[in-house]
C-alpha cells in the first residue's frame, strides 16, 4: 500500500499582503530619482525664476514680493499681481546680454567641433588598439579629473604667459614669441583641454562596443577604408557623437573660469555675465533672468537629442 505525501502548501505571493494602493519597496526605490531632482534641481530652478521676477532691493537679497499664506487664494492672486518682469525687459534692450549670448554660443560652438575633430581620432585609435595601450591611453583621458579644475586653468597660464614656456620653447628654436594669454585663442585651448574626456569617453563606449565583423563584411563588398569607416563606423557613432557634444557644449556655454582666467577683462560670456551682475552690481533679478533665459536655449539641444534618439529606436 503506498502512502501519498500531503502536498506542499504554495507560499502566497509577496504581493498579496500589501493593501491595495500602497506602492511595492520597488515603485518606492523609483521615486528616489524624483525626489533628488525635485529638491536638488526643482527648488532652486523655482528660486532663481522667483528672483528674475522680483524687485531691486538696495542692500538687501531681492525677495519682494513675498507670498502671503495667511490669506490663501487672495494672498496667491496678490503674490502674481506682483511679479515684475522688468528684468527680462531689460535683457531686450540692453544689447551687452544679447551680445553674451551670441558670444558664448560662438565660444560654445566653435569648441565643441574642435573637440570633434580632436576627440574622434583619439577615441577611435583608443578602440583598436591592443588592450594594455587601451588601458594606458584611457588612463591618460581620465587622469587630469585627478587634480583641481582651477590648478589646470592656472597651468594653462604659466604656459601662455608672454614669459611662459610657450615662449621659452619658441625662443628656443629660434622663432618670435606669440602673445596668447587673455585672448580668445587662449579660451578655446582651455576649453578643448578641459573638456576632451567629455568628448571621448562617450565616443569611445560606442566605437569600442562595434563588432569587427561589420568592416570585414565592408570590405567583402569591395568598400575601401574609407569607405567603411564613412559608411558603417561613423554612422553607428553617431550617438556617441551627440552625447559627447551635449556633454561638452551645455556646460561650455555657462562657463566662467576659463574665460575669465584665459580670456581676460574683454572675453565676453555668460558665466561671466552671470557673476557680474550677482557679486558686482548686486543686480539679482537680471542675473537670474539672464540664468533663466540661459536654460531655456540649452534645453533645445537636449530635446533634439531626445528627438533623434527616439527615431533611432523606432528604426530598429
Amino acid at each position: 500500500m503506498s502512502v501519498t505525501g500531503a502536498p506542499r502548501p504554495r507560499r502566497p505571493w509577496k504581493g498579496l499582503g500589501r493593501p491595495r494602493g500602497q506602492p511595492s519597496s520597488e515603485a518606492r526605490a523609483a521615486y528616489a530619482p524624483f525626489l533628488w531632482l525635485a529638491v536638488f534641481f526643482l527648488v532652486p530652478f523655482l528660486l532663481v525664476a522667483k528672483l528674475s521676477l522680483s524687485d531691486v532691493v538696495l542692500a538687501i537679497p531681492p525677495y519682494a514680493p513675498r507670498l502671503d499664506w495667511s490669506q490663501g487664494l487672495a494672498g496667491v492672486i496678490a503674490f502674481v499681481r506682483a511679479l515684475d518682469f522688468e528684468a527680462y525687459a531689460r535683457m531686450g534692450q540692453d544689447g551687452l546680454y544679447l551680445a553674451a549670448y551670441l558670444s558664448s554660443l560662438k565660444f560654445a560652438g566653435v569648441a565643441t567641433v574642435i573637440l570633434l575633430l580632436v576627440g574622434y581620432p583619439l577615441a577611435y585609435g583608443m578602440a583598436r588598439c591592443r588592450p594594455s595601450v587601451r588601458q594606458a591611453l584611457l588612463m591618460a583621458v581620465i587622469l587630469p579629473f585627478w587634480t583641481s579644475f582651477l590648478i589646470r586653468v592656472y597651468a594653462w597660464i604659466a604656459i601662455l604667459k608672454p614669459s611662459g614656456l610657450l615662449n621659452m620653447l619658441l625662443g628656443q628654436i629660434g622663432l618670435p614669441p606669440v602673445d596668447i594669454l587673455n585672448t580668445d585663442t587662449a579660451v578655446y585651448i582651455g576649453l578643448v583641454y578641459a573638456y576632451l574626456p567629455f568628448m571621448v569617453l562617450p565616443l569611445y563606449a560606442v566605437l569600442e562596443r562595434q563588432e569587427a565583423g561589420l568592416l570585414e563584411a565592408a570590405a567583402d563588398l569591395g568598400c575601401t577604408p574609407f569607405q567603411s569607416f564613412w559608411r558603417v563606423t561613423f554612422p553607428l557613432s553617431l550617438p556617441g557623437v551627440a552625447a559627447g557634444a551635449l556633454l561638452c557644449f551645455i556646460p561650455m556655454v555657462g562657463e566662467f573660469v576659463i574665460p575669465d582666467l584665459l580670456g581676460g577683462s574683454g572675453t565676453l560670456m555668460l558665466g561671466k555675465t552671470i557673476w557680474t551682475e550677482f557679486f558686482s552690481n548686486r543686480d539679482w533679478p537680471a542675473a537670474s533672468a539672464v540664468a533663466i533665459v540661459l536654460l531655456a536655449t540649452l534645453v533645445i539641444p537636449i530635446l533634439l537629442f531626445q528627438r533623434q534618439q527616439t527615431k533611432m529606436m523606432e528604426q530598429r
